[in-house]
């Protein structure tokens, strides 16, 4: 029996070893299409290695944003997220923002939740100086440019501080849970 164990023990030993490889992630554009210089003059992309050149990532679709039938919901055709239209302009703390988003019920839907910090900051157009009168323009209504809350901890602070993404001009930063920033609930995604 020994001898049984010792040959299967190097039998395995000698299998080719396999490792698994996770698909890449399919992520967006950034939105920028132009490029420049130190100075911020626009320049033609072509050799400069900017995001203006390459537009890695998915392209986005020809309409970004479809408002849904009883028009106080927007579907981001991009990444599949349903978001509330028009986001309350309470500003709430971080658990305030956990519990009304969890309990909203919206466009036949019970299931929202506050976004992660990639779901939110997927909203930022990169190519827009102001987040909040791009998204504007785009189905959303009401969307302010301050700060919304995201369900992210900032680990590198503690578990006291959550994720945030300014909807000025698209900045991602940390806050202090206790303090009061924008809710904007989704549900879904791909």
């Amino acid at each position: 029996m020994r001898n049984l164990h010792l040959i299967l023990v190097l039998a395995t030993c000698l299998l080719p070893l396999t490792t698994a490889q996770a698909a890449p992630a399919d992520l967006p554009k950034t939105g920028q299409t132009t490029c420049t210089d130190t100075a911020g003059a626009v320049i033609d992309c072509a050799g400069t290695g900017q995001d203006g050149e390459h537009q890695a990532g998915v392209a986005w679709p020809t309409t970004r944003f479809s408002v849904d039938g009883t028009g106080n919901c927007v579907t981001d055709n991009l990444t599949g997220l349903m978001w509330v239209r028009s986001p309350d302009a309470t500003v709430r703390t971080w658990q305030q923002a956990l519990d009304f988003a969890n309990n909203l019920d919206l466009c036949g839907a019970a299931d929202w939740r506050l976004p992660n910090v990639n779901e939110l900051e997927s909203l930022v157009n990169s190519e827009a100086a102001d987040q909040a009168s791009f998204l504007n323009i785009q189905g959303f209504s009401g969307v302010q440019a301050g700060s919304y809350w995201s369900s992210s901890i900032y680990a590198a602070l503690g578990p006291a501080y959550a994720w945030i993404v300014g909807m000025s001009d698209g900045y991602v930063n940390a806050d202090d849970k206790i303090r009061s920033s924008y809710v904007w609930p989704a549900r879904g995604g791909r």
